[in-house]
């Protein structure tokens, strides 16, 4: 069976192009109602309309109170180069589900939503944007640039990791090698945004710090969203019965009462996300706890704030 996007949403707004527009227009209405502002493409400056061109740049507001044709003139500049990189290894692809969907997402799927939202929220404010996928390879890697053709190359992208994972294929996480390569590929100072759960397979803290390391080196901003179901991954909310779990990347079954060692792996996953915090607190990269069960405000809100600094 084909994941797809959420059919009840593909009929009202038939692509993810049109979903990542409303995430991001929702998240604008609640901004204009909060402290933050500024969000929103700012121009120098008026100049009168000139006949034959394109009418999308016309202040209609400003039309409305002086009966004259005028339109915005926008910085020359780039303001921002920003490269989204998504962690697309089977331990993306949990909780498995039956019915997977914007509002019912497993980490894959939240990231996808997540990142075509930011690219929606990138090319709203003319900044130019690219997209990496790894796992046990780098699975893509485009250029940043800021034309809709572009933005269309990267939602199809992102529409193919829909696509549920194989459960006779186990793609690990090489994290620390994928962005090694990705920091020598990314060129000019960017903000680097990571989707991840960070369980990378080497399962060596200090080699997955040094490639993060290294695109701190190479002087880019780093956010990396640490994409989790709170629930089962962090409080490990699972019922008092004999259960099986499988690890999504090796294929390795246990089967095991989960109240039998809760205790004991909230204490060993506690120690995991404190030591990814302070690795990153040291180095200056904004680590952000993603749940997946709590929307995209909790991503859009860390990337305009960083934005702001940045400018």
């Amino acid at each position: 069976m084909k994941y797809s996007i959420d059919q009840e949403k593909l009929q009202k707004f038939s692509s993810l192009d049109l979903i990542a527009n409303q995430i991001v227009e929702g998240f604008i209405t609640g901004l204009h109602k909060s402290p933050f502002h500024g969000f929103s493409v700012e121009f120098a400056e008026h100049r009168s309309y000139n006949t034959g061109e394109s009418i999308k740049n016309i202040d209609w507001k400003l039309y409305g109170r002086t009966d004259k044709l005028f339109v915005k003139r926008y910085e020359e500049e780039t303001n921002l180069r920003c490269q989204i990189i998504i962690d697309n290894s089977s331990s993306m692809y949990f909780p498995l589900k039956n019915n997977i969907s914007i509002n019912n997402p497993n980490k894959i799927t939240f990231s996808i939503y997540a990142a075509a939202a930011l690219i929606n929220l990138l090319r709203k404010q003319r900044d130019v944007f690219g997209l990496s996928v790894f796992s046990d390879k780098i699975e893509n890697f485009t250029d940043t640039k800021s034309n809709s053709v572009h933005q269309r190359y990267l939602f199809q992208i992102l529409e193919e990791l829909l696509i549920p994972i194989d459960k006779t294929r186990h793609k690990r996480t090489f994290a620390t090698e994928a962005l090694h390569q990705i920091a020598e590929r990314i060129h000019k100072r960017s903000l680097v945004i990571i989707f991840s759960d960070m369980f990378d397979t080497n399962k060596n803290t200090d080699e997955l710090f040094s490639a993060l390391q290294h695109l701190k080196h190479n002087k880019h901003e780093i956010i990396l969203f640490h994409v989790i179901d709170k629930q089962k991954e962090i409080d490990f909310d699972y019922k008092n019965r004999p259960s099986k779990f499988i690890d999504l990347e090796s294929g390795e079954i246990i089967k095991l009462n989960p109240v039998e060692i809760r205790k004991q792996y909230k204490k060993s996953i506690k120690k995991f996300v404190d030591e990814l915090k302070l690795r990153c607190g040291n180095q200056k990269i904004d680590f952000v706890e993603a749940d997946i069960n709590k929307g995209f405000e909790q991503i859009l809100l860390p990337y305009l704030l960083k934005r702001k600094k940045m400018k």
